[in-house]
């Protein structure tokens, strides 16, 4: 079977290699006679596994033991709740960075918990760009302070790192290990899985051990990191199956070079559809250069008439899940770890040959 190149924002493309091992293991997982999402997870097979993704991710993305790392279940969007509860036990403002769809969704339900500060946001004229930090307002005295560097729908993203006295938290859904990351700069990352990591269902949390304490005391049990940490990110059943195909992608990570070498083929992507965009009077890019996202890359026609012709013909070409998000319209192409150069060249020619069919 030749498979289609998949451009979907998530759940998204995951490594072929992954999926064949998977599916080998499917019936039989390493001799047990049980499928892995079969066994208990107190077993000591599921438990090693749990602790063997640790360890890969620990590796990948050089995280000390200064830090926990967890599994946890409800996505990115269960965190929106879960950051002010943790963090908000002392009655400061929690300060936002507004630069799309994702950060604003963060914001809205922070302020079920506490009074919320937009620090910045980024413009809403075209092209969209995030503000210089010296435009922003101070975060030093708030419990945190939260960016989303990737927004996945805006295609908006930060190449900078922004400074607070306040500990920063990050949404990093779109981008954790698209490339090498200095966890040290940051208090608190969580990710839903479902881009560059695994299944949907999954959120993986990388914690700063220092911030523990701070927790609301109406935090419930299972949202709270340090009694989830304590308990080996398996307080009650985790997603074991979600874990399991998340460690395969660690391991395919590590075997591919490590995200050094990711970065290197991501930038690429980017670099030559980005290239094709602007070498084009037919197609635009509604993001100021510098703010621009490597893994989701939104794109309007010139003649918004042809947006149904263009997925259609694309659909039919195999190249699937191009429609850009309701709320900005267009198409988006989604090229994360698992798309390969590949894909996006066979994009870039469709997109040539439509324009020489529709200009």
């Amino acid at each position: 079977m030749t498979r289609p190149f998949n451009f979907c924002a998530g759940p998204a493309v995951l490594p072929e290699a992954v999926l064949e091992r998977a599916a080998q293991e499917m019936l039989d997982w390493h001799g047990t006679g049980m499928s892995f999402m079969e066994m208990s997870h107190r077993s000591s097979e599921v438990v090693a596994t749990v602790e063997a993704a640790e360890a890969s991710l620990r590796r990948l993305l050089g995280i000390s033991d200064e830090y926990a790392v967890l599994f946890a279940q409800g996505g990115a969007s269960s965190q929106f709740a879960a950051v002010p509860l943790n963090l908000g036990g002392g009655g400061k403002p929690f300060s936002y960075v507004n630069t799309g769809q994702w950060s604003a969704k963060a914001m809205a339900e922070a302020k079920r918990y506490g009074e919320v500060l937009e620090v910045a946001a980024a413009c809403k004229e075209l092209p969209r760009a995030i503000p210089e930090q010296d435009a922003w307002l101070s975060a030093d005295d708030s419990a945190y302070l939260h960016f989303t560097p990737n927004e996945t729908i805006d295609g908006i993203e930060f190449h900078w790192m922004p400074e607070s006295k306040a500990p920063i938290v990050a949404d990093m859904s779109s981008t954790l290990l698209s490339r090498p990351l200095a966890v040290d700069d940051f208090d608190v990352i969580y990710a839903g899985a479902q881009k560059n990591i695994g299944p949907a269902g999954l959120v993986i949390l990388i914690v700063r051990r220092e911030l523990y304490g701070r927790a609301h005391s109406s935090c419930p049990s299972m949202m709270n990191w340090e009694v989830t940490d304590k308990a080996g990110s398996m307080l009650n059943t985790p997603p074991t199956y979600s874990i399991y195909l998340a460690g395969l992608v660690f391991e395919w990570l590590e075997a591919q070079g490590g995200l050094a070498a990711m970065a290197e083929r991501n930038r690429k992507k980017a670099t030559s559809l980005y290239a094709a965009i602007d070498g084009s009077e037919f197609y635009g890019n509604p993001v100021a250069v510098a703010d621009r996202s490597w893994m989701n890359v939104p794109f309007t026609l010139a003649d918004a008439e042809l947006d149904k012709v263009f997925l259609s013909k694309a659909d039919a070409a195999g190249l699937l899940n191009l429609k850009g998000h309701r709320s900005v319209g267009g198409m988006r192409a989604s090229i994360y770890n698992a798309i390969p150069q590949a894909a996006v060249d066979a994009l870039i020619e469709f997109m040539q040959d439509f324009e020489r069919e529709h200009a």
